[in-house]
Order: C-alpha cells, then sequence, then structure tokens
C-alpha cells in the first residue's frame, strides 16, 4: 500500500539487513514538527494505519511507518531465532538516527504495543508519547479469544508445519482465498458494520506473504517478554486505547496497562474491535491528536 506524498526507501542495519521505511519527509528536514512512528502487530501490515497515515500527514505531523525485519519489502538473515523484540528496537533505533531523529511519538496497535513499550525502555529519551492500542502485555497463548487455546494449539500447529512444511504454507498462503475464514476473521477481529470484507481479504493476502515461521516466533517472544515486570519504570505518558467489543484482546487486559503505567490514560472506544482504528478512524484520530498536541 503506498500514500500520497509519502517515499519509501531502505536502510542497511548494523548487522546487515535491509529494512523498508515510508516518511512524509525528507532526510535533511530539519523543522520541528512532532515526529510519529507507527508500529504494527502480529503478522499485521501497514494497511492498518491506512486511515491514521493520511490523517496525521494532513496536519502536518512527520510521518514515519516501516517494516520489521523478516517482513514484507524488509531483509531477514537465515536465523529465524534474529526475529526478536531486542533485534526490532536496535532496528528501529538505527532508523530513527539514519533520519535524524531525536526523539518521536510511537503508536503501536497488537503486537506494536509490545514493540513500542520494548523500544520506550531500552531508549526512554527518545519517547515523547505512546498510543498503545488493543496490546497486552500477557503471554498471548493465555488470553486470545479469553481462552488459553493457542497454548494447546501452537505446538501441535508447529508440528504439523514441520512435518509436512509444503502442504502448510500452501495453505497459509492461500487462505484470503477461502470465504469461511475469511468471515470468520471478519466476525472475530473487526466491527463487521464498518469494516468490509475486501480490508480483510487484503489483511489474509498480506498474511500469506509472510512465513508461518515469522508468525510462531513472534508468539513466542510475546510469551517470553518481560515487559510487565518493567511498567512501572515507563515513566513515559501513554494513552491507552482499546474497543470495548475486542474479542481478540479482551479490552479489560487494558486495566494492566492503566494501573501499571504511571503516566497513562485510557480511552475506550464504544463497539470496537481489535482493530478499532480502522473501525471508527475519525474517532481515532481525534484521540491520538488531543493526545500529540497535549504533550507540546
Amino acid at each position: 500500500m503506498t500514500f500520497k506524498g509519502f517515499q519509501e526507501r531502505k536502510f542497511k542495519t548494523a548487522d546487515g539487513i535491509d529494512i523498508n521505511y515510508g516518511t512524509n519527509f525528507s532526510q535533511d528536514d530539519q523543522s520541528d514538527r512532532q515526529v510519529v512512528v507507527l508500529n504494527y502487530g502480529l503478522v499485521c501490515n501497514v494497511a492498518h494505519w491506512k486511515y491514521q497515515i493520511p490523517f496525521l500527514d494532513s496536519h502536518q505531523y512527520k510521518v514515519i511507518y516501516h517494516d520489521y525485519r523478516f517482513h514484507f519489502k524488509s531483509g531477514k538473515t537465515s536465523h529465524i531465532a534474529d526475529l526478536n523484540f531486542e533485534n526490532i528496537s536496535s532496528d528501529m533505533n538505527q532508523l530513527l538516527d539514519e533520519l535524524n531523529i531525536e526523539s518521536a511519538i510511537h503508536i503501536g496497535h497488537s503486537m506494536g504495543v509490545n514493540t513500542t513499550l520494548d523500544f520506550c525502555r531500552r531508549n526512554p529519551d527518545q519517547v515523547k508519547g505512546m498510543v498503545l492500542i488493543s496490546g497486552t502485555v500477557l503471554p498471548p497463548q493465555d488470553v486470545l479469544f479469553d481462552t488459553n487455546w493457542m497454548e494447546i494449539l501452537q505446538p501441535i500447529l508447529e508440528q504439523l508445519l514441520e512435518r509436512y512444511p509444503k502442504l502448510y504454507k500452501k495453505i497459509w498462503a492461500t487462505t484470503h482465498f477461502n470465504p469461511l475464514i475469511t468471515r470468520l476473521v471478519h466476525r472475530g477481529g473487526f466491527n463487521t458494520k464498518n469494516v468490509p470484507i475486501p480490508f480483510v481479504e487484503h489483511y489474509l493476502k498480506k498474511i500469506g506473504e509472510l512465513s508461518p515461521e515469522i508468525f510462531f516466533q513472534l508468539l513466542k517472544e510475546m510469551k517470553n517478554h518481560d515487559i510487565i515486570s518493567r511498567l512501572e519504570t515507563i515513566r513515559t505518558p501513554a494513552l491507552i486505547m482499546g474497543g470495548d467489543k475486542d474479542q481478540v484482546i479482551p479490552n479489560f487486559l487494558q486495566d494492566i496497562l492503566i494501573n501499571q503505567l504511571p503516566n497513562a490514560t485510557m480511552y475506550v472506544i464504544k463497539d470496537g474491535s481489535h482493530v478499532p482504528q480502522v473501525d471508527f478512524p475519525e474517532t481515532v484520530n481525534e484521540r491520538i491528536k488531543i493526545f500529540i498536541d497535549s504533550l507540546s
């Protein structure tokens, strides 16, 4: 997905990986406009910010979106274990150095909440504020759809991938052709009245472009992430957002963030799903702008 007024580029990290990113400003832009970094979720893509990117651009913020290592137009190593939160934080840090950005506001959705929090606790002076949407600092295996079914199912799925890799990857890559799966994802993850089926089809198609190993590796990273024990030390201003109809990450889990982060406020989106920024973009955009402007 491309956005009017944005240019995509790549830069090479210290360990030799090309990271793809897009900006609406040039590298030598020294203006003091607020900088916003967008961090998408688990096997998601930049389309999850399709309504936020043009909105932020129209209000004269500098905007950066990027693909994590192993994702889409970014590069990868030969070891899936190199896809971890420490390296993702390092990549983001190097990207901001590349663009001569000293500090920014980070917006994360779903697993992007984890990457945002991890970056913030490693680089507190570089984060002016955080918007954390529909995330969880508990292992997703324990809370997805308010059950622990993923804890049981994940090892079985990984065994199937190991035993039947070609078949598994073919099914993985073609789920967007299956109308039943499309409708199940639509009902389970989105506000069906506000989000059209083609958006879900695109989402599933983009998932199919990634390898299933990425999904399992990042689930392990989220399970082993120790960020919950560090929340009280993160004093960066934070806006916690979530939909009250989120079936993927039940909204009550946002209470952990609002209770543990010392400088956080909460905004719940009525009838919002796991992706409230797509369900109700005008409402979410307005709240994000109010929060960013409050940091000035």
